[in-house]
């Protein structure tokens, strides 16, 4: 039994001849009465009476109706959904997104988005990077952006533009210089993240690079957020580091001064996705417009960076 066998019986039924069923099928009478045969061939019973003006159903072809529409409504419904998916008409696109998206214009991209789209749903899952990482890899986020270096294997990932982390105190005797790694060490650090940990890939790339000078890093007081960080920061109780986009909006206290470290330190932003599996419509196109976007925003400010 296929569907065309059952759009054929269908529409039979519903037009009383096959000539009529034809022309509503847009096909031959020849091709209607072969497909309903072989139907009632493959059922072992008599679907309709043949002979007069008009088909007359039997029983078994009033029994069989229900079910043939909801199986021909099913497969509609199907062709209709991927259509208005492939349009990006409908649906739900999930995407991963590193910890501190507002500072990259992210709400203006999902502004964008629901204005050309506004039948798709969008959820932004991310803690950090890290776990951003991981949920693409196990298939649970289809894309997203994240911040350099991350460990999860089976990702395609395309850098975007580096930003550089600063030192942000402030104490009324905090460095006007750029810092070396031997002044962050003996700092009272508060560093933001907490549930990720050194997973971070920022925290990440401060402790290797200390280690490597023979330095510990470590913070007397972690929160989560930044702007919880910012606060400490802020009141004089401790010092951190923070990305020149989070340094430059507007809502970074005024009291606060930043300084770069002495041998630079930045912070990759990169596009990531599952290695050898297709985007949805909808997780494409936002893929491209956050690639488009970020990548604008390098240009609009010099402290941004080409990735090497």
């Amino acid at each position: 039994m296929t569907i065309t066998q059952l759009r054929a019986f269908l529409a039979a039924l519903e037009k009383g001849s096959f000539t009529a069923a034809a022309v509503d099928l847009d096909t031959t009478q020849a091709s209607v009465s072969e497909l309903v045969a072989r139907l009632e061939r493959e059922l072992g019973v008599m679907l309709f009476q043949r002979g007069g003006r008009r088909l007359v159903a039997t029983e078994s072809a009033l029994a069989l109706r229900a079910h043939a529409e909801r199986a021909v409504g099913a497969i509609h419904n199907g062709i209709e959904t991927m259509r208005a998916l492939t349009a990006l008409e409908a649906g739900t696109c999930t995407f991963g997104v590193l910890r501190n998206a507002a500072y990259y214009d992210l709400s203006e991209l999902l502004q964008r988005f629901h204005e050309r789209h506004p039948g798709v749903r969008v959820r932004l899952v991310g803690i950090n990077s890290a776990l951003v990482a991981r949920s693409i890899a196990a298939g649970e986020v289809e894309a997203g952006l994240l911040v350099l270096p991350v460990d999860e294997t089976g990702l395609s990932i395309t850098p975007l533009f580096r930003d550089e982390v600063v030192f942000a105190s402030a104490r009324a005797d905090a460095p006007t210089a750029p810092v070396e790694l031997a002044e962050v060490a003996a700092a009272k650090l508060v560093l933001y993240d907490a549930y990720a940990g050194w997973d971070d890939p920022t925290r990440r790339q401060l402790r290797e690079r200390a280690r490597a000078q023979g330095h510990s890093v470590e913070p007397a007081i972690e929160v989560e957020n930044v702007e919880t960080a910012l606060g400490l920061v802020a009141s004089g109780t401790a010092d951190t580091i923070v990305s020149r986009s989070i340094a430059e909006s507007p809502a970074f206290p005024a009291q606060i001064r930043v300084v770069p470290f002495a041998e630079p330190l930045y912070d990759t932003i990169a596009l990531a996705r599952r290695e050898g599996a297709d985007l949805s419509p909808a997780a494409r196109r936002l893929a491209g417009m956050a690639q488009q976007m970020l990548r604008a925003r390098m240009t609009r400010h010099p402290g941004r960076v080409a990735p090497q």
